[in-house]
């Protein structure tokens, strides 16, 4: 079909972004082809996030939401319009992150995915002996019994007794949660003191408030006795009671023993969704136990009497995925082939992904970043939408070499099925099956926002841009490794899917820790390293921070500073906290007021009185080196650096933080930006530089590199190489070529995932690992690195695996 007579509706085939103002973006105006793959590049904080998530896939949901009724919008989070001029042809935007999949403690792979609905209701019409419906098999549905009477109308009307039941699978002992938990006693009161003198331990437990009126009105016990003085009853009375009314200065309460009390609010609960000081608390009470009854399979003994086959749904759950999806594919009934195609999809799309190692049964909290990616992935990949826009950060995080093509051709078919694919990546394998590709930059921060190539990647390579300059960047071997100065010995290491593994790792140097995804990296270092004294351990948890927190408050700079400019201006520090007495009134030191306009999108406005500067204006008279407050967290890391370390502003604490900040890549951050607006690399790498600042001398490292543009790579390891001369032991999990390169000892496990890993198939120098290519990991480090000595012919003597020279640690 010519131009000339093509039907108008298929004219719409750009989005089109004009004067785009998010964050640090520059007016930028982009236009992205749809139903095309458009990979967006640039060094760390040039603005890819704020124009593909921040623009083009916040103004879609935003669009989205406005279709629903005011009362439903009433449930969903206000979103503001982006700061851009026309954005026009946008589509669906469907957005998968990186952010961890914390459910609550019953989520599980099985139950985010639909692979646990689809099974249950499998053995509910397959199962052997039947025991009921679907909800038989859930270990969230409890089975209750109530009785009651119903009234009937059949001529007259009359009433019947009857009894309800339903079939829940949920064990009873443990509540469908896999483990039970023991509390230690001494960690809820001190026996030695009554209750009015502070006996109770436990966080909240003030004498001052309700509490402290509650026990002592409530005449179960003497509150000025000692708890080691009280009888049975009355000790049972504190620890177990059930919930029982009471009355107290006329007020009707409820009176509950702590033991309950506390399994409700604090030990029901995800750990990760807890305030410090109450998980710290948590993991001093409680010690969690496989639960005896159901051994650790959250349901009830009739669920696991049910077979299809010889197995039960709780061992198939517990099966690998790519074992289940073979069990799945031999099943062969007639009479529930509809959902027997379902399921197959959905695990064979598992062990596409590269995640056929996983279980069923695995608890989401337990994936990292790049799995819990690629399991929302999984939704996905069946769907019958097309004309969506997927956009992905960083998919190939936690994926090693031989993973990428995998995950290419993923995006590929997502993209073939007319859909439009946006992804921000720094990887080179990645970049090249682009159709499209939008560079931004030329530097990071306020040095960034500008689109400085917009094309095909062929004209990415010769566009002379940062990017474009290190597209065909390849790390060469060091000639030569430093020696150790010691080992850490590992024994009978079996967490996860580790087959007994034995291994001495060197200390006093880099050492790289590496493999395909789910060959057990993470489980052989964060299971046995990581909580060793003297281990200080960057892992991939997410900060969390309120849009008041920001790089100055996060790392603790802003104390050395508030206390600086109070000594310099005699004044108190609380003025120099935007959350504290130096907070502008009108907007509580939040520098915007957000007006609710009910019925509509909520409006957020800058301040006028204190302009966004979050300060009352007499704090602002306060100055250090001629900067105020306000001035000051304005500052770049960088600017900073040089502000607080020297001249009539020389503040050493704050500078010895901010030099962490920079070298860790975070030169271009500004001290009082909000942490809302951060990417997860730089989060990371954030948290990367508070830990640098802590006693220890063994520093783990899990995927260093996330979020990093291949032109950073060299300060990362100039900062790895810093660590190591300074005399400390560096342990980094990663896949990168160029990390495993500059390594002084390699550990590589494998040779697959799941099961099929868990075992050392490789230890010893890089160069040893490119000479032998005798693991995947061996075969695409050589090619990185330019070949290397060819591979060992058929039949030759297996190489050598290099040998550590042990040394008394």
């Amino acid at each position: 079909m010519t131009s000339s007579n093509q039907h108008p509706a298929d004219s719409h085939d750009l989005i089109r972004v004009q004067g785009a103002r998010e964050n640090n973006l520059k007016d930028v105006s982009v236009e992205l082809p749809k139903r095309r793959l458009t990979v967006f590049t640039g060094v760390s904080g040039s603005g890819k996030s704020s124009l593909v998530f921040g623009t083009i896939a916040a103004e879609s949901q935003r669009l989205i939401n406005e279709t629903y009724s005011a009362f439903v919008q009433g449930f969903m989070p206000t979103l503001a319009r982006p700061e851009v001029d026309v954005l026009q042809g946008l589509t669906t935007a469907i957005i998968i992150d990186q952010e961890r999949l914390v459910g609550n403690p019953r989520s599980t792979v099985g139950t985010v995915t639909d692979a646990n609905a689809m099974l249950r209701v499998l053995w509910s019409r397959l199962g052997k002996p039947h025991i009921g419906g679907p909800g038989a098999f859930a270990f969230n549905v409890p089975s209750v019994r109530a009785a009651g009477s119903i009234t009937v109308e059949k001529g007259g009307k009359k009433a019947e007794k009857v009894v309800f039941t339903r079939t829940g699978g949920m064990c009873p002992r443990c509540e469908g949660m896999g483990s039970v938990s023991d509390i230690d006693l001494t960690q809820l009161y001190d026996e030695s003191k009554s209750i009015n003198e502070g006996a109770i331990t436990i966080p909240g437990y003030s004498m001052d408030g309700w509490f402290g009126r509650i026990f002592n009105g409530c005449g179960f016990f003497d509150a000025d006795k000692p708890i080691r003085k009280f009888t049975k009853k009355e000790l049972h009375d504190l620890l177990h009671k059930e919930p029982t009314k009471i009355k107290i200065d006329g007020i009707n309460l409820t009176y509950e023993g702590l033991i309950p009390k506390i399994q409700k609010s604090m030990l029901s609960r995800d750990l990760d969704s807890l305030q410090p000081h109450v998980r710290a608390f948590v993991e001093r009470v409680a010690t969690f136990s496989t639960c005896p009854e159901c051994q650790g399979t959250r349901l009830s003994e009739a669920a696991r009497s049910s077979k299809i086959k010889k197995i039960n749904i709780a061992e198939a759950c517990a099966m690998q995925i790519s074992e289940l999806a073979g069990w799945v594919r031999d099943l062969n009934e007639p009479s529930v082939a509809p959902l027997l195609t379902a399921l197959r999809h959905t695990l064979d799309s598992f062990v596409e992904i590269g995640l056929g190692y996983l279980s069923l049964d695995r608890p989401t909290g337990t994936l990292s970043g790049g799995e819990a990616q690629r399991t929302k992935m999984i939704r996905h990949l069946g769907s019958s939408l097309t004309d969506v826009t997927y956009v992905f950060d960083e998919p190939t995080v936690g994926l090693h070499p031989h993973d990428i093509q995998r995950m290419n051709d993923l995006l590929l078919r997502l993209r073939d099925k007319g859909n439009t694919v946006l992804v921000v990546e720094h990887k080179p394998e990645v970049i090249a099956i682009a159709d499209h590709v939008v560079d931004l930059g030329p530097g990071a921060g306020t040095g960034g926002g500008e689109v400085v190539f917009e094309g095909t990647v062929d004209g990415l390579r010769k566009s002379g841009t940062l990017t474009g300059r290190h597209l065909s960047d390849r790390a060469s071997l060091k000639p030569s490794v430093r020696k150790p100065s010691g080992v850490m010995k590992v024994r009978g290491a079996s967490t996860h899917n580790l087959k007994n593994v034995n291994v001495d790792i060197p200390l006093g140097v880099l050492v790289v820790v590496t493999g395909v995804a789910g060959s057990g990296k993470s489980s052989l270092i964060h299971g046995s390293v990581s909580n060793r004294d003297g281990v200080v351990s960057v892992d991939q948890t997410p900060i969390r921070g309120s849009r008041r927190s920001n790089p100055a408050t996060y790392t603790d700079l802003l104390e050395p500073i508030r206390k600086a400019f109070a000594k310099e201006n005699g004044v108190k520090p609380a003025l120099f906290s935007a959350n504290s007495e130096g907070a502008c009134p009108t907007c509580n030191g939040a520098g915007v007021i957000y007006t609710d306009l009910a019925m509509m999108a909520g409006v957020t406005t800058v301040c006028e009185d204190c302009e966004g500067r979050r300060f009352q204006a007499s704090v602002l008279k306060y100055r250090l080196g001629k900067l105020n407050i306000a001035e000051v967290l304005d500052l770049s890391v960088q600017e900073a650096v040089g502000f607080f370390g020297a001249g009539e502003a020389r503040t050493p604490a704050a500078h010895a933080i901010l030099q962490r900040m920079a070298d860790v890549g975070l030169g271009y951050l500004r001290l009082g930006q909000p942490l809302t607006t951060l990417s997860g690399g730089e989060r990371q790498r954030l948290k990367l530089a508070t830990h640098m600042g802590a006693d220890g001398g063994v520093y783990v490292l899990d995927e260093p590199t996330t979020g990093l543009h291949l032109a950073d790579l060299e300060q990362l390891l100039g900062l790895l190489d810093r660590l190591v001369d300074a005399g400390k032991s560096v342990i980094v999990i990663e896949h990168h070529q160029a990390v495993m390169a500059h390594a002084d000892w390699i550990i590589d496990l494998g040779p697959g995932a799941g099961h099929d890993g868990g075992r050392i198939v490789y230890e010893g120098t890089p160069a040893d690992l490119v000479a032998a290519r005798s693991t995947l990991t061996g075969e695409h480090l050589a090619a990185f690195v330019g070949g290397g000595p060819k591979a060992v012919p058929a039949g030759a003597p297996e190489p050598r695996r290099a040998r550590l020279q042990r040394a008394t640690p």
